[in-house]
C-alpha cells in the first residue's frame, strides 16, 4: 500500500521544495530603491517634463501657482550699527503643488522621491530683496534637497548664510530697539503667475538658546509685502526680527566712566587757589580724556543728522568738565583781583596813620586871626542840630533791625572772593549734574516706553 502511493507522493514533495526555496522566497521581495528609479525615469525623463513650465494652479486652473514658505533661524552672527546690516544663518523652506509629478506610492511604501538637482524641476523665482551678500553651504555635500510627494507636492529645502541691509533708527541709541526684516519676493513671475504665502501653524521657527553678545531677540512678525512696479504687482514675504539693545555694556563702558570723569574734574574745586600747576593739569587730562571717550563712541557709529542719546550724555558729560576748568580760570582771575585790593587797602592805611600823626589834633580847634596868631574856635551846637538828632533817635527807634541771610553770613565765612567760587562750585557742580541725570534718565526711558508701545 505504501509503495503504490510512493509515485504519486514524489512531484508533490519535489513541488513543495521549490516553493519552499531561498532563492525564491527573495525573488518575491520589491526592490523600492529600483522603483524609485523607474518612477524617476518615468516621470521626469526626456519628453515627459518641462521645468520650463510653471505649475497650474489649484484644482487644476490657470491661476497663480501658491509656494508655502517657512524659515528655520539657526543663528545672527552679528548685527553691524555702523554699516547697518546684520548677517543670518537659516534653513530656507518652498513648498508647491505639481501635478505633473504624480506617481505610484505603492500602497503607502514609496513616501517620497529625493533630488539633489533643483534644475531639473520647476523652481519658483524667490529673491531675498534686502541681501547685500549670501553663500551657500557645501561642505561636505551640498545643503540642499527636494523631496517630491505621491501627490505631486514639492518641498525644497536649503541652508544658506546672508548678510542683510538693516537700516536703524539710533535716536535712543544705546537704549533703543531695532526692527530687522527678513524680505523674500519674486524676482519675475508676477502675482498673477505666482504668489508666496506664509505656511499655516509656525512659519518661522528660532533655534533655542539663541545668544547675541549685545542683544536681545524680543520677539519676530510676519507679514505681506507686496510691491507694484511698472512691470507688474509681485508677491512678497517679510519676517520683522526686534531687537532689543543690552544696556549693560554701554552702562559700564561709556556712562560710568564719563560719571567718573565729572566727578574727578571737581576735585579741583577743593585744592588750594595758588596750586595752580595741580590744578591746570588735574582740568585739561580731564578735558581730554573725556574728549577722547567721546571721539571713540562716535567712531563706532555711522554719521547722521540727528543727536543721539548718546551725543546729548558725552555733550553735557564735557561741558561740565570744560566748565570746571574755566572756574579755575575765574576763580584765578579773582584771586589776583583780592590780592591787588589787599595791597591798595594795606597801603592807604599806612598813608592814613601817617598823615594823621602828623597833624597836632589841636589845629582843629584854633583858627588864624589875619596876624599869625591862633584863637580858638569857638564850639557852638546850633538848634537845628539838636532838633535833627532827636528825629534821628525816634526814627532808630521805629526802624526793625534787619534780619540776618543765612547764605550772606556763611559766605562772610569765607572772606575772599576767589574762596567763594570755589564753595559756590563745590554745591552748584553735582546738584546741577544730579538734575541734569534725572531729566536724561526720565526723559529717554520714557521715550523707550513709548515706543515699545
Amino acid at each position: 500500500m505504501a509503495g503504490a502511493m510512493w509515485p504519486g507522493a514524489l512531484p508533490l514533495l519535489v513541488l513543495l521544495a521549490v516553493l519552499l526555496h531561498p532563492s525564491r522566497c527573495t525573488q518575491g521581495k520589491v526592490n523600492f530603491r529600483e522603483k524609485e528609479k523607474q518612477v524617476l525615469d518615468n516621470i521626469l525623463g526626456p519628453g515627459r517634463y518641462d521645468a520650463r513650465i510653471r505649475p497650474s494652479g489649484e484644482n487644476g486652473t490657470d491661476g497663480p501657482t501658491n509656494v508655502k514658505v517657512n524659515i528655520f533661524l539657526r543663528s545672527i552672527s552679528k548685527i553691524d550699527d555702523y554699516n547697518m546690516e546684520y548677517s543670518v544663518q537659516l534653513t530656507f523652506r518652498e513648498q508647491w503643488l505639481d501635478e505633473r509629478l504624480r506617481f505610484n506610492d505603492f500602497g503607502g511604501r514609496l513616501k517620497y522621491l529625493t533630488l539633489t538637482e533643483a534644475n531639473r524641476v520647476w523652481m519658483p523665482d524667490l529673491f531675498f530683496s534686502n541681501e547685500k551678500e549670501g553663500h551657500f553651504h557645501n561642505i561636505i555635500m551640498p545643503n540642499v534637497y527636494i523631496r517630491i510627494f505621491p501627490n505631486g507636492s514639492v518641498l525644497y529645502s536649503i541652508r544658506i548664510s546672508l548678510t542683510l541691509s538693516c537700516p536703524m533708527n539710533l535716536k535712543l541709541y544705546p537704549l533703543d530697539r531695532q526692527i530687522c526684516s527678513l524680505r523674500m519676493a519674486s524676482y519675475g513671475w508676477t502675482t498673477n503667475d505666482l504668489v508666496f504665502l506664509w505656511k499655516e501653524g509656525d512659519p518661522v521657527q528660532v533655534v533655542k538658546n539663541l545668544h547675541l553678545p549685545r542683544f536681545t531677540l524680543e520677539k519676530f512678525l510676519t507679514d505681506y509685502c507686496n510691491s507694484k512696479t511698472n512691470t507688474g504687482e509681485y508677491s512678497c514675504l517679510k519676517v520683522d526680527l526686534l531687537f532689543k539693545r543690552e544696556f549693560s555694556y554701554y552702562l559700564i563702558q561709556i556712562y560710568i566712566p564719563c560719571c567718573m570723569l565729572v566727578i574727578v574734574s571737581w576735585v579741583s574745586f577743593w585744592l588750594d587757589q595758588s596750586a595752580v600747576p595741580a590744578r591746570v593739569s588735574l582740568g585739561v587730562t580731564t578735558l581730554l580724556t573725556m574728549a577722547t571717550q567721546t571721539s571713540g563712541i562716535n567712531a563706532s557709529l555711522p554719521p547722521v543728522s540727528y543727536t543721539k542719546a548718546i551725543d546729548v550724555w558725552t555733550g553735557v558729560c564735557l561741558t561740565f568738565v570744560f566748565g570746571a576748568l574755566l572756574e579755575f580760570a575765574l576763580v584765578n582771575y579773582a584771586s589776583r583781583s583780592d590780592m591787588h585790593s589787599d595791597n591798595i587797602k594795606k597801603q592807604f592805611s599806612t598813608g592814613e596813620i601817617e598823615h594823621s600823626s602828623s597833624i597836632d589834633p589841636s589845629s582843629e580847634l584854633l583858627e588864624p586871626d589875619g596876624s599869625a596868631n591862633f584863637a580858638m574856635k569857638p564850639l557852638v551846637r546850633h538848634p537845628e542840630d539838636s532838633m535833627s538828632m532827636d528825629k534821628l533817635q525816634q526814627c532808630e527807634i521805629h526802624v526793625k533791625p534787619r534780619k540776618k541771610n543765612c547764605c550772606r553770613s556763611w559766605l562772610s565765612k569765607f572772606p575772599t572772593r576767589s574762596k567763594r567760587i570755589d564753595v559756590i562750585s563745590r554745591i552748584f557742580f553735582p546738584i546741577v549734574f544730579a538734575f541734569f541725570n534725572l531729566a536724561y534718565w526720565s526723559t529717554y526711558l520714557f521715550r523707550e516706553e513709548e515706543g515699545d508701545e
